[in-house]
């Protein structure tokens, strides 16, 4: 049986993203990320603790709030 990719495991596959800003603080990674393809601003969050990882669009207007508070944002 084939599983669902982590969001990490998704960005992995794509070559035209780059990493434009990351952080890591008590087992939580999030990186704000761009994609040269969709011109595409996204966050992605990923905690080791649980497992679990998310992303969230990132118009360009709020890029950093939202990096700065994804969990804000996901709610």
């Amino acid at each position: 049986m084939v599983g669902l990719l982590a969001a990490w495991e998704i960005h992995a596959m794509d070559f035209t993203l780059t990493e434009l800003d990351h952080r890591s603080a008590d087992g939580i990674e999030v990186s704000l990320l761009w994609s040269r393809l969709t011109n595409r601003l996204m966050v992605a969050v990923a905690d080791s603790r649980s497992g679990e990882s998310f992303e969230l669009d990132a118009p360009a207007e709020n890029a950093l709030d939202v990096f700065r508070h994804p969990f804000a944002y996901a709610a």
